[in-house]
């Protein structure tokens, strides 16, 4: 038994030298470690000054403050935390328990008033300072008491760097001139740059222990990271974020719709951003289609080789607002004859004059009850005698027309013949042919341009109405990405019907992943309307660019903007505005390269410069580009 205890010993003492011996081989190792860390990351010089310190080649000068105003507004820190300058800022916040600070109050409170007191008796005037601090001092006790708020220690400083002297001072005076415009007060740390230094690396020492006592309230405000980011992994780029120069990356479809609104005044940039934002969403895959009324999206649509279709009295192109869609949904396609009945419901009220307002105010429809009750009639009977009925088996059949229409109207009883009368123009007057024979159009193209711009002023709205049908009957025949633009959409929201259609078409529009862009410049005609603010409620992103000065009350009524924000709406520079995301929004900068400048451009020195470019960037897309 000895013998075996004493070689157990043995083995013991063996296990814990060879134990000792790698315990200081991997101390030693983690402390050569430490010291090439050490070595790596540190300057080759430091020299400390009273005023400043060199760290190897840069200068820098570390600040305090000292001072705050009695009040100030939440994220007054931003404006330094995005700063474009080399900075490094540091808050240290201690708690102080609140009992301590109530007893401190308490005595405060009493010695403040026995002041008061001293100079009511001497019959001094009134220290507006002196009751301003009573109030304060008490408020403040009674939000302590029943726990509403906590006390802190607070400290700020910064850290200035450069690469001479020169550029320090004007760091600094930038620095002081954003923080006294706020009234809180800063100081260079004299003497005191080591520990200046110190205390703004990131190793959490507070070596200057210069502090300000704040509540719970108060210290928020300073919370650094208030700037709005909308920056995804995926999605297109808007432009430049200006508050902080990140980049506004965003991928509409990723919200709960993939509708936008576009606000902004004659000459702020509305259709460039959209033009932008149509060329990058299709390099993503997605089908673009555009409802164009003032020619300006040709240029774009010939260099991607897309589809541009000119709508007039004297081109051949023709769209049958009777076409059916061909619905692969078998719930739609049960409702499709409906749904297309209920379509031309409103576009039959448009054509025959829309909804006018009487003298007293009241809205008088385009149609009597009876006459609503003929023309539906008059509908079903038009589909009925080319075969086509409620069963989708029969929707294959070629649609009927307007003439149809007329002639059911014609021959049948009440008010028939009247309705039939007035139709007349659509169907052998002067605005025939162009929506009353078959459609003789395809929009199976990454960009369909509709442009209606040589129709006259009575029949744009019909014409938008029609082409947004028919884009919408394609749409539901086959579900992928797409997007579709209506600019001008002021002239639909004129009309209750067709401004009823365009809400249909937002609020429908994610279920068939379209996303619906929405532009106009007359934003007091668009948001007085039930169906404009219905249609911003159903869009999960707006771009607010420049706006006239009736407008920004509008606008800020309906978008919730503080007083900066309605003093910068009204005078942004072309290409900035309002970006709304979700519940974020950031001041943004609209930027383009300059191949997507040359294609998308509507300045006519600008569009000469670039022609041959673009030219030479046409011949050398595919074959497709369809003009008509």
């Amino acid at each position: 038994m000895g013998l075996f205890g004493g070689k157990k010993t043995d083995v013991i003492e063996v296990a814990e030298a060879q134990r000792q011996r790698e315990q200081q081989e991997i101390e030693q190792e983690f402390l050569r470690g430490i010291t090439t860390l050490r070595d790596t990351i540190a300057p080759s010089s430091l020299e400390i000054q009273s005023a400043y310190f060199r760290l190897g080649t840069r200068y820098g000068r570390t600040l305090y403050v000292y001072g705050y105003p009695r009040q100030i507004y939440t994220g007054w820190l931003s404006s330094i935390i995005n700063l474009d300058e080399v900075i490094d800022v540091s808050m240290f916040i201690y708690p102080v328990e609140s009992q301590v600070v109530l007893n401190n109050l308490r005595k405060k409170v009493t010695q403040l008033e026995a002041s008061m007191s001293i100079n009511s008796e001497h019959g001094r005037v009134r220290d507006p300072a002196l009751e301003a601090a009573i109030q304060d001092a008490e408020e403040l006790r009674d939000q302590l008491q029943v726990g509403a708020e906590r006390f802190f220690r607070y400290g700020l400083y910064i850290t200035l760097y450069g690469d001479s002297l020169d550029e320090i001072n004007f760091i600094q005076h930038k620095v002081e001139t954003i923080l006294g415009q706020q009234l809180v007060m800063s100081k260079v740390a004299s003497s005191q740059q080591e520990q200046g230094l110190n205390s703004t690396v990131p190793q959490m020492t507070d070596q200057l222990q210069i502090r300000r006592n704040m509540n719970t309230g108060a210290i928020s405000t300073s919370f650094p990271f208030t700037s709005a980011d909308l920056t995804q992994e995926k999605g297109v780029l808007y432009g430049i974020n200006m508050h902080n120069n990140g980049l506004v990356i965003f991928d509409r479809f990723s919200l709960e719709n993939a509708n936008m609104v576009v606000f902004a005044k004659s000459g702020a940039g509305k259709s460039f951003t959209v033009k932008l934002e149509a060329l990058r969403t299709m390099m993503m895959g997605a089908d673009v289609i555009i409802v164009d009324p003032e020619n300006e999206y040709q240029r774009l649509a010939d260099a991607v080789g897309g589809s541009y279709i000119r709508l007039s009295l004297n081109s051949q192109t023709r769209i049958n607002p009777f076409d059916l869609p061909r619905v692969i949904d078998s719930e739609d396609a049960d409702d499709a004859l409906r749904a297309n009945l209920v379509t031309l419901h409103g576009l039959l009220r448009l054509m025959l004059g829309g909804s006018q307002m009487a003298a007293n105010g009241a809205i008088m429809p385009a149609l009597a009850p009876s006459e609503e009750a003929d023309l539906d009639q008059a509908l079903i009977d038009t589909y009925a005698r080319v075969g086509i009925t409620s069963d989708p088996l029969t929707h294959n059949s070629v649609p009927p027309t307007i003439n149809d229409l007329y002639d059911t109207l014609l021959h049948m009883g009440g008010s028939g013949p009247q309705l039939a009368q007035r139709l007349r123009k659509f169907t052998t007057g002067t605005f025939a042919g162009i929506f009353s024979q078959q459609s003789n159009i395809d929009i199976n193209n990454a960009m369909v341009v509709f442009n209606i711009r040589d129709l006259e002023e009575e029949l744009r709205p019909v014409a938008m109405y029609i082409v947004l049908s028919h884009i919408w009957n394609t749409t539901r025949s086959e579900t992928k990405k797409r997007m579709l633009i209506v600019d001008e959409a002021w002239q639909l929201m004129k009309y209750d019907d067709s401004a009823n259609f365009l809400f249909s078409l937002a609020k429908r529009a994610r279920k068939y992943y379209l996303g619906l862009t929405t532009v106009t410049q007359d934003v007091e005609d668009f948001m007085s309307s039930k169906m404009g603010r219905a249609i911003v409620a159903n869009s999960s992103m707006q771009l607010l660019l420049k706006q006239s000065s009736s407008a920004v009350d509008v606008l800020s009524d309906v978008f919730k903007l503080t007083e900066e924000e309605k003093k910068r709406l009204a005078n942004f520079p072309v290409g900035q505005g309002l970006f709304f995301a979700g519940q974020n929004h950031v001041h943004l900068q609209v930027i383009a390269s300059p191949t997507e400048q040359g294609l998308i451009t509507t300045n006519p020195q600008q569009s000469r410069m670039m022609q041959q470019p673009l030219q030479n960037y046409a011949d050398q897309q595919p074959d497709g580009a369809t003009n008509y």
